[in-house]
């Protein structure tokens, strides 16, 4: 009886896998030296076998792959000739479930105005709780749904989304679901980690202490009930630890009260101040730790030591003119360095290879560097760099399709990535194919 396979790709000229040898997460050099196979063969390139789990079955020569596999049948076999592959790309941090738009806002921080300022005069998180909370769910999943559709497009197969504009019980839950809904929608062909963050401002006309007690009391209560009855999955929880917001002291109680229900610590830190994030998230074991534009080197050795992912925002450094975080000392103590595009209503980016380029150019990444940040560490800073970040195996069929012989080029060729990708392969489906 003749086997199934789910998607063969035959013809590759490069296939950068990342890792090669089971590898959970990349420090150091080794974030640099990527796994890759590339062929000088005119007449002979590499294939990639997909299951019918979606998971890769098997990585080789294209004559390897046709003597191995020749009694299975392929339910689609794509043709990549001359073409580059690479992981999925994996977006470790983004806002993207609100309404209320604040290109307004834009135009006061062009003119000087802080992040804060604006957080003081009303705008910021505050506009978008505003218009978030009076959106109905269908509302709100539409907008989610149109931003993971162009994420999916420039190269994103994982992707973190968090809460954050409800910062109440009800609201909170409802952009949960609004997540959720996406895991079980078959028109979007995206994988998604789910990140509670009702923490992340003091609501109007409360104390941060009495947002603290909301949501210990109430808000991860709800949640809890929601998760043990099978009605909702969340998988983070994050909180903004920043001066003026939640000091230090105050987001410990609400991870250590996120990871009794069995959520992983995954929280913004250092972003404007040095809080001590850095050391906060090695005492807590965090897997992931966001912005650190401001950390110290005490923090940096932290969380050397602890091996917690430090998820490197380019676009808000970028937009908010703050000093770049310290990503090459980073990399030399050895701390695990991931990439997001922290899209929100302030920092309205959804492209990957974007976020690559601006690291690359500003924060003096390695283009290779920059791949591992937005493969298997950023998978590693959401706890699935075993299923998720490279091209091995047994690992989920998730891949980017590159028109052009190598990789490098969804980099350099500034934003062009539209004409670059050629095919994104999710689980051994196509979430998108660009059109001829």
């Amino acid at each position: 009886m003749m086997e199934s396979g789910k998607l063969l790709i035959t013809g590759v000229k490069q296939i950068v896998q990342v890792c090669n040898q089971g590898e959970r997460v990349l420090v150091g050099s080794a974030m640099h030296t990527v796994a890759v196979m590339e062929s000088n063969n005119v007449t002979q390139g590499y294939s990639i076998v997909i299951d019918h789990e979606g998971n890769i079955a098997g990585i080789d020569t294209d004559e390897n792959i046709r003597s191995k596999f020749s009694e299975t049948k392929f339910s689609e076999v794509l043709d990549a000739t001359g073409c580059s592959v690479i992981p999925g790309l994996v977006d470790a941090h983004t806002h993207p479930v609100w309404t209320g738009d604040r290109v307004h806002e834009f135009a006061m921080k062009l003119a000087g105005s802080s992040y804060m300022d604006v957080h003081k005069a009303g705008g910021g998180i505050h506009y978008t709780v505003e218009h978030t909370r009076a959106a109905s769910e269908n509302q709100l999943y539409q907008l989610f749904k149109n931003r993971l559709i162009s994420m999916i497009k420039s190269g994103t197969t994982l992707v973190e989304c968090k809460s954050g504009y409800g910062l109440d019980t009800d609201s909170e839950l409802k952009m949960l679901h609004v997540i959720d809904q996406a895991r079980h929608d078959t028109s979007v062909q995206i994988d998604v980690s789910s990140t509670y963050c009702g923490a992340h401002a003091v609501p109007k006309g409360s104390t941060s202490e009495e947002a603290v007690n909301d949501v210990v009391m109430n808000q991860l209560p709800a949640i809890k009930r929601e998760i043990d009855t099978g009605k909702l999955a969340v998988e983070n929880i994050d909180v903004f630890c920043e001066k003026g917001v939640f000091d230090v002291h105050q987001t410990r109680k609400i991870l250590e009260e996120g990871k009794k229900i069995g959520l992983l610590v995954n929280f913004h830190g250092d972003e404007l101040t040095d809080t001590g994030s850095g050391e906060l998230g090695a005492e807590l074991n965090a897997h992931a730790i966001s912005h650190l534009e401001e950390i110290s080197d005490v923090g940096i050795k932290a969380m050397s030591k602890s091996q917690t992912v430090a998820v490197i925002l380019p676009t808000t450094a970028y937009i908010l003119r703050l000093k770049s975080p310290p990503v090459r000392k980073m990399i030399e103590f050895g701390v695990p360095v991931a990439l997001g595009s922290d899209f929100n209503p302030n920092a309205y980016c959804l492209s990957m290879p974007l976020i690559m380029h601006l690291a690359c150019v500003n924060f003096h990444m390695t283009m290779p560097e920059a791949l591992s940040a937005s493969t298997i560490n950023a998978a590693a800073a959401l706890g699935m760099s075993g299923t998720h970040g490279s091209l091995e195996i047994g690992k989920r069929g998730n891949l980017v399709i590159i028109n052009a012989p190598r990789w490098e080029h969804l980099v350099y060729q500034l934003g062009c990535h539209s004409d670059v990708i050629k095919a994104v392969i999710n689980g051994g489906d196509k979430a998108y194919e660009k059109s001829n």
